[in-house]
C-alpha cells in the first residue's frame, strides 16, 4: 500500500515537473547536480570547524579565568597578611582596648612606633587602598588609620564582621565612603572595593575593635575592570549577596539586560545540582558563561565570552574550505550560460520587448521564429499588448472628454467681480437704511469671498487665516441668538508664520456646526492658541466649550484621521454622524500630510459635556513678503 502511495506521489511530481518551462527545468537540474553535493560538504565542514573553534575559545578563556583567579588569591593573601600584622601588634591591641585618655607622651611614643609600622604595611603593599582600625572606646583618632567605631558601626558589613567573632569577614561595596566625613553630604566616591574585616576581642568575647583592609576591585581583579577588547569578553565578580561587580562603561550586561539575572539563576542551580550550563543566547547573540568559584571570600568569578568573533572565523574558514567547490560551480555556470545563450536566444528577445513595454515605449510587434514555449509566449504577449493599447486609447479619449467638460464648467461660472460689486451695492443699501448689522455681515462675507477666490498659492500667513475666521464667525453669528465668541491667544510674531490656506477655518466651522445643541446656558466660546512645540514646530489648538463627544466617537474620529489615505469605512448611525463631523478635519489632515509630511497633522481631544479640542502640529516656517487687504500673492520664506 505504501509503495503504491509513493509511486503515485512520484508520478504526480514528474507530471508537475514536466509541465514546467525549459528554464525552470534547467535551473532545477543545475541545483540538484551541483549545489546539492556542495551544500552537503559545506554543512559537514561547518560542523567540524564550529566544534574546533568553540573548543579553542573555551580553553583560551578558561585559561584567562584561571590566571585571574590566581591573581585574586595572591591579593587575598596580601590582605590577610596586612590584617594579621595589625592584629598581632600588642601595642595596637592595647591602644584599641584602652578606656582611659592617654597622655601626650604615650601618644607621641605610639605614633613614632606602632603607627609608623602600620603605615609601612601600606607602603610595602601599594595595592592596599586603606588600612583602618576601629576602637569601641573613645580613644583619640589618628588619621588615616585609627578611628572610633561609631563612624561605621551602623554599616551592615560592619555588623556582619562583628558577628564573625574574630573570623575573616569579606565584604564587597560599590562605593568607597569617606570615613573621615571631610565632604559630608556629598555622594560617596564611585570606587568598587573589597574589604577584609576581623573583629578583635580582649579578652575573649569582649569586643574592643575591628581591623579593616580595603582594596579597590580594579587592583584586586584587574581583568574585571579592564576595558573590553572588541566587545568579545568581560569578567565579573558576584559576591554572596548576588551583587555584580564589573566595568560599567561599554558593559555587556548593559547591552543585554537579561544576562545578569540569567547568571544569578544559573549560579543558584549550580549550587543545588553542581552542574554549570555555560551556553547562553540573548537577542540572537551567543555567549559562553565560564564560572570559577572563589570559596575563601564566598564569591564567584565569571568570564562572559561573546561568540561573534568565533562565528566570524568559522564563516571565514568555511568559505576557504568550499572554495574549490565554488570554482567548480563557476565553471559549470559559465558552460550553462553559453548553452542557454544559444538555446534561449528567442526568450531573451521576448524579454527585451517586455522591458520596453514596461518602460512605456511603443510596442511595434515581435517576430519569433520557430514554435515551442517561447513562440507561444510571444503570441500571447502580442495579443496582450494589442489589448492594452486599445484600452489606453479608450482611456485617453475619456480623459479628453472629461477635461473638455471641466473647461466648459469653468467658462460657465459667474464672474467673481460681479459678485463683489453686487455685495457692495447691497451693503450701500443697508447703510442707507441704517442696517449696520447687515452691512457688517456683508463686509465679512465679502472678505471671505475674496479670500476663497484669490487662491494664488497653498500657503498664507497665519494673520490672514485668522482674519478669515473672524469674518466667518461674524457672518455665522447672524443666525444664532447666542453669538460665538472668538478668543485668540497668539503671539504677535507668530502671526507672520506660514499655514496652509483654509486649514483652520474648517476646524472652526466644525465647532460651530456640531459643538452646541442650542440648549446651553453658557456663552459659546471658541479659542485659538498658538505656541512653540518641540524643535522647529508650532502647535495650534482650537478649543470650543460645546457638548464634546463620547469616548467611542472620539476614538473612531482619531482613527479616521490617522488612517488618511486608506479605505476605512464606518457603518451605522454613529458612523454616519462621525463622517459628517470629520470630513472637514480629514480633508485638512490630507493636505497637511501632503505638504508637510506624515509626522504632522491633527489630533482631537474631547470630554463629553465640557469641550472639544483640535490640536494641529505643523512646521514653524516664516512666510516672506506680505498679504494686503485684497489678499495679494505671497511668497514662502
Amino acid at each position: 500500500m505504501k509503495n503504491k502511495r509513493w509511486i503515485a506521489l512520484w508520478d504526480s511530481f514528474m507530471y508537475w515537473f514536466g509541465r514546467r518551462s525549459l528554464q525552470s527545468r534547467l535551473i532545477a537540474a543545475y541545483i540538484f547536480i551541483i549545489l546539492g553535493p556542495s551544500l552537503m560538504v559545506s554543512f559537514y565542514s561547518y560542523q567540524a570547524i564550529n566544534n574546533m573553534y568553540v573548543r579553542d575559545a573555551k580553553e583560551k578563556n578558561e585559561s584567562l579565568l584561571d590566571m585571574e583567579e590566581l591573581h585574586i588569591h595572591t591579593q587575598i593573601e596580601s590582605m590577610v597578611r596586612a590584617v594579621q600584622v595589625a592584629y598581632d601588634d600588642l601595642d595596637v591591641r592595647e591602644y584599641l582596648a584602652n578606656t582611659n585618655e592617654p597622655d601626650a607622651a604615650d601618644l607621641v611614643d605610639f605614633s613614632n612606633n606602632s603607627f609608623k609600622n602600620l603605615t609601612r604595611i601600606q607602603y610595602y603593599n601599594p595595592n592596599v587602598e586603606h588600612l583602618r582600625l576601629f576602637s569601641s572606646s573613645n580613644v583619640p583618632e589618628i588619621w588615616p588609620i585609627f578611628f572610633r567605631e561609631s563612624r561605621v558601626a551602623h554599616e551592615p558589613w560592619y555588623q556582619k564582621a562583628v558577628e564573625m567573632k574574630g573570623m575573616e569577614s569579606w565584604a564587597f561595596q560599590y562605593n568607597d565612603p569617606d570615613v573621615i566625613e571631610r565632604y559630608k553630604g556629598q555622594p560617596p566616591r564611585r570606587a568598587p572595593k573589597v574589604s577584609l574585616l576581623r573583629e578583635m576581642s580582649i579578652p575573649a568575647n569582649h569586643h574592643v575593635g575591628m581591623v579593616q583592609v580595603d582594596m579597590l576591585l580594579e587592583k584586586f581583579s584587574p581583568r574585571t575592570y579592564s576595558a573590553i577588547q572588541d566587545n568579545q569578553s568581560q569578567m565579573l565578580i558576584m559576591d554572596s549577596e548576588a551583587q555584580i561587580f564589573t566595568l560599567e562603561n561599554n558593559s555587556l550586561l548593559a547591552k543585554y539586560p537579561n544576562m545578569g539575572e540569567a547568571i544569578k539563576q544559573r549560579l543558584q542551580s549550580y549550587k543545588d545540582t553542581g552542574i554549570w550550563d555555560m551556553d547562553y543566547t540573548e537577542n540572537g547573540k551567543s555567549f559562553l558563561l565560564l564560572h570559577q568559584p572563589i570559596e575563601r571570600i564566598n564569591a564567584d568569578l565569571f568570564n562572559i565570552v561573546s561568540m561573534d568573533g568565533v562565528l566570524e572565523e568559522i564563516s571565514h574558514t568555511r568559505n576557504l574550505l568550499i572554495g574549490a567547490n565554488i570554482v567548480f560551480i563557476t565553471m559549470v555556470t559559465i558552460i550553462a550560460y553559453v548553452l542557454n545563450a544559444f538555446i534561449l536566444k528567442n526568450l531573451r528577445l521576448l524579454t527585451e520587448e517586455m522591458k520596453k513595454a514596461r518602460r512605456g515605449e511603443t510596442y511595434n510587434g515581435i517576430t519569433i521564429r520557430g514554435g515551442g514555449e517561447v513562440g507561444e509566449l510571444a503570441h500571447h504577449f502580442s495579443k496582450l499588448m494589442n489589448t492594452i493599447n486599445t484600452l489606453v486609447a479608450q482611456a485617453v479619449y475619456k480623459q479628453a472628454l472629461t477635461k473638455e467638460a471641466e473647461l466648459r464648467t469653468l467658462h460657465n461660472q459667474i464672474d467673481s467681480h460681479f459678485l463683489y460689486n453686487t455685495l457692495e451695492n447691497i451693503k450701500m443699501l443697508a447703510e442707507i437704511e441704517n442696517q449696520r448689522t447687515i452691512s457688517d455681515a456683508l463686509t465679512s462675507l465679502g472678505g471671505m469671498m475674496r479670500y476663497n477666490f484669490k487662491w494664488s498659492g497653498e500657503y498664507v500667513k497665519l494673520r490672514d487665516e485668522i482674519r478669515h475666521i473672524q469674518n466667518y464667525t461674524e457672518v455665522m453669528n447672524i443666525r444664532f441668538d447666542t453669538p460665538v465668541q472668538l478668543q485668540l491667544d497668539i503671539p504677535e510674531d507668530d502671526l507672520e508664520l506660514e499655514v496652509l490656506k483654509m486649514s483652520l477655518q474648517p476646524i472652526v466651522e466644525n465647532a460651530v456646526k456640531h459643538g452646541w445643541t442650542g440648549e446651553e446656558a453658557t456663552a459659546r466660546e471658541i479659542s485659538i492658541q498658538v505656541e512653540d512645540w518641540q524643535e522647529g514646530d508650532i502647535r495650534i489648538t482650537v478649543t470650543d466649550n460645546g457638548r464634546g463627544m463620547d469616548e467611542d466617537t472620539l476614538v473612531k474620529l482619531n482613527h479616521r484621521l490617522d488612517t488618511v489615505g486608506m479605505n476605512v469605512k464606518f457603518s451605522g448611525r454613529s458612523g454616519q454622524e462621525l463622517k459628517q463631523q470629520g470630513i472637514g478635519l480629514r480633508n485638512v489632515q490630507e493636505r497637511i500630510r501632503l505638504y508637510y509630511g506624515k509626522e504632522y497633522g491633527l489630533k482631537v481631544v474631547s470630554r463629553q459635556g465640557h469641550f472639544t479640542r483640535v490640536v494641529m502640529i505643523i512646521p514653524k516656517v516664516l512666510l516672506a513678503g506680505r498679504v494686503d487687504r485684497n489678499d495679494q500673492a505671497d511668497h514662502r520664506g
